[in-house]
């Protein structure tokens, strides 16, 4: 059995030298920001748009347009003013503005084909819908072709997994197994310090400063890369062997605020390796179930459901009043799953009230509610 997804296939290519609401509170409709811009490209200060094809300068006001649509009702903040020079670099070619022919990519107003690293192959007699070029902050150009591909759904299987996110082990899984955390920021830390302090004593404005940002994002870009691999082997992997994933519904953004921690959790990614596993999932016919976030999966033991009283993070055993002895993270994982098939079954139990965390003052770093049946933590 296969199912019809829209895949976009991301590929760098080099290319050629010749190819390198707030005060009057008015809403501006796409009809008129397109008659706005044939205005714009008869003046001198932007005679540049006619330099491109006019589908990618469409394509940027119809974004325009859903950016203010979705401001209007109220599912958005006001849309933030973008740079020609600042901003992430990117156009977006419909069917009518490049053509596909034997395996050659060609935009319009271009004599020639992109250069295409091909990285791998596009599925099998589909051509691309829409074509999206962009260059990133390191300077590398990426075009990015949405076509219809045909997934073909993975075997049945009756396996099933709990996942808790960490920072020693990145993730440990309910059967025991912990991915090792490989640090992807920690092991280019040194160079990325050398290159952010080169930065800081260049003058701004200059060129050498131009240059020295560039030695920054390509750092970044590299330790981005690597995370971003990993993630995918990782996320693939358990798609592929599991049936039903359960993670927990952690709040990245928040646990951001623990400044001890900030730079280990960006580092490890966890609402990368969600986005990835919930579209993988959906691919290959795979049930994700999130538990709730306040969930006390690490102080519930997963044994007798003795619930401790106090789990620091410096807490890696413990030992509950049943007698069994836990790994944190294992014992997490593994509440995790039965919590999830909770969920599947009966729509879940009653979840442990807490308060947030800007009234009580503590840290939003898994951290759960007291509760009334206490296990013994042993350090």
């Amino acid at each position: 059995m296969s199912r019809t997804v829209k895949r976009a296939f991301r590929y760098r290519f080099h290319p050629t030298p010749g190819q390198a609401w707030t005060l009057g509170r008015e809403r501006v409709t796409y009809h008129a920001t397109s008659a706005m811009l044939t205005g714009w490209k008869k003046t001198d200060e932007f005679a540049f748009l006619n330099d491109v094809s006019c589908v990618p300068l469409q394509q940027a006001l119809r974004h325009l347009q859903v950016a203010f649509t979705n401001f209007w009702a109220k599912r958005a903040r006001y849309p933030s003013f973008k740079s020609r020079k600042r901003s992430r670099r990117s156009a977006e070619y419909t069917a009518s503005a490049f053509c596909w022919r034997d395996g050659r990519l060609t935009l319009a107003k271009m004599s020639d084909p992109l250069d295409i690293v091909w990285s791998r192959p596009l599925p099998a007699g589909v051509a691309p819908s829409t074509v999206t070029v962009s260059q990133d902050a390191a300077g590398r150009w990426f075009v990015s072709l949405l076509c219809d591909d045909r997934i073909e759904q993975a075997p049945a299987t009756t396996a099933v997994v709990g996942v808790d996110a960490g920072l020693d082990s990145l993730f440990t899984l309910s059967t025991g197994e912990k991915v090792p955390n490989p640090g992807h920021e920690r092991r280019d830390r040194a160079a990325l310090v050398r290159a952010q302090g080169n930065l800081a004593r260049k003058a701004r404005g200059s060129a050498n400063r131009a240059k020295a940002r560039l030695a920054v994002a390509r750092v970044h870009a590299r330790i981005a890369d690597r995370r971003r691999d990993h993630l995918h082997k990782l996320t693939t992997r358990l798609v592929r062997e599991t049936q039903t994933i359960v993670i927990e519904d952690l709040t990245v953004r928040n646990m951001m605020a623990n400044h001890s921690l900030a730079r280990a959790i960006s580092d490890a990614g966890w609402r990368q390796f969600r986005t990835m596993l919930g579209y993988k999932a959906d691919w290959f016919g795979r049930d994700l179930v999130v538990v709730d976030r306040w969930f006390p999966s690490t102080r519930l033991c997963s044994a007798c459901g003795a619930l401790a009283d106090r789990m620091p993070l410096t807490v890696r055993s413990w030992t509950c009043r049943c007698g069994r002895t836990h790994d944190r993270d294992v014992n997490a994982a593994r509440n995790i799953l039965a919590e999830g098939l909770s969920v599947i079954a009966c729509g879940g139990g009653v979840r442990p009230h807490r308060e947030s965390s800007s009234r009580t003052g503590r840290s939003s770093v898994k951290q759960e509610p007291p509760g009334a049946t206490q296990g013994i933590p042993v350090g």
